[in-house]
């Protein structure tokens, strides 16, 4: 039976369209990623990607006591889920200052910790620990390339660190960085200029210790340079897609053996002619920040789109005519971080019994905090 067909027995009660996760697939890839590093202790998975507690507790089960979270409504679900220590991947600003405060307080359980990279910044998240009687852990989040936020390792990282050790309230957690710039198809290429671009990362470290700084941990990489970070005892691997995998990296990095996880459920709805499908599978429901194709569907590989609009998509295919109003189509996303954010539940799908709905918990901006 192919994969994507385990739900068809529930297909008949799943609303199109619909996000289907097959959760021993997803266990394959936690698996996969343990024995890339070797161990679970090297890993801080992304969770922006998935989104989900009953993923973050697959993970814990198998060792892996780390994550990083995009947002403050995914860090407080990762600390609802019982993670014991997680990284905020974006700089606090504005009122975010308080509220991971107050994340933190909430949840004394959970070790949390967030980038800076802005003097101005570390100011304010430094007096607001200190009047709320805390200490704030905080990486430096260094640019290597990506041209998005960060110090660039060589300049002026080192003064800014130095600032953050100085700074009441705040206890310098480590590096952080980033190249999720770098997805060549070569693996070669793709190493090269992962090496090139860490470089200037370990001679800042270095020079911190040199200088009699602590710096805990290196947090580095994503899901295309996970393999070379994998083997750098240096540095916390932490890979997002990884988890779930999507179509896009399935076709670019053929040289991650990681299982695609995640298939988009869409009905045919209208037949605008002999050449032509239309399906619910509209911009609000599959990622469509970039061109087509937005989804694979291997039931059609011949599948063209020519419409793509809020609730539908059209397809032009020589295959038209073996598919009827109502039937079902499996599509693989290629982009599956953004398209599980479209979602308020997902299906998970199992070989035997009813599909589970799970609720996309760190969908929302804001759970409590």
């Amino acid at each position: 039976m192919d994969w994507m067909q385990l739900a068809d027995a529930a297909a008949a009660v799943i609303p199109s369209p619909a996000l289907v996760l097959y959760p021993e697939r997803i266990e394959k890839n936690l698996h996969h990623m343990v024995s890339m590093t070797g161990g679970p202790e090297r890993l801080r998975p992304h969770l922006k990607t998935h989104k989900l507690p009953q993923i973050l507790r697959r993970q814990l089960a198998l060792g892996i006591t780390k994550c990083k979270a995009a947002t403050i409504a995914e860090a407080e679900m990762a600390a609802q889920a019982g993670v014991p220590d997680v990284l905020l991947s974006a700089q606090p600003v504005g009122p975010g200052i308080q509220r991971f405060l107050q994340l933190a307080a909430a949840f004394p359980a959970t070790r949390f910790s967030a980038l800076c990279d802005d003097e101005g910044v570390l100011s304010e998240i430094g007096r607001a620990a200190v009047a709320s009687d805390t200490t704030v852990d905080l990486l430096l989040d260094l640019d290597v390339g990506q041209g998005r936020t960060g110090r660039d390792p060589r300049v002026g990282a080192a003064a800014l660190y130095h600032a953050m050790r100085d700074t009441a309230g705040v206890r310098c957690a480590g590096l952080h960085a980033y190249d999720g710039h770098l997805h060549q198809p070569d693996p070669v290429e793709r190493e090269a200029a992962c090496t090139k671009a860490f470089k200037p990362v370990r001679a800042l470290r270095d020079s911190l210790l040199a200088a009699g700084l602590s710096v805990p941990t290196v947090v580095a990489g994503g899901s295309p340079t996970f393999p070379f970070h994998a083997q750098n005892p240096e540095v916390e691997c932490s890979p997002g897609t990884t988890v779930l995998w999507d179509a896009g990296y399935a076709a670019k990095l053929q040289d991650l053996e990681f299982l695609p996880s995640a298939a988009l459920l869409t009905r045919v709805i209208s037949k605008p002619g002999s050449n032509r499908l239309c399906l619910d599978l509209g911009h609000k429901a599959v990622a469509s920040e970039m061109p087509h194709p937005r989804v694979i569907f291997p039931a059609l590989p011949d599948a063209h789109p020519v419409a793509h609009n809020e609730e539908h998509l059209v397809l032009e295919t020589a295959h038209a005519a073996d598919w009827h109003v109502g039937s079902v189509l499996y599509g693989i996303p290629w982009h599956i971080c953004p398209t599980v954010a479209l979602h308020s539940e997902v299906y998970a799908a199992t070989p035997a019994g009813p599909p589970e709905r799970w609720p996309v918990a760190a969908r929302s901006r804001r759970i409590t905090i």
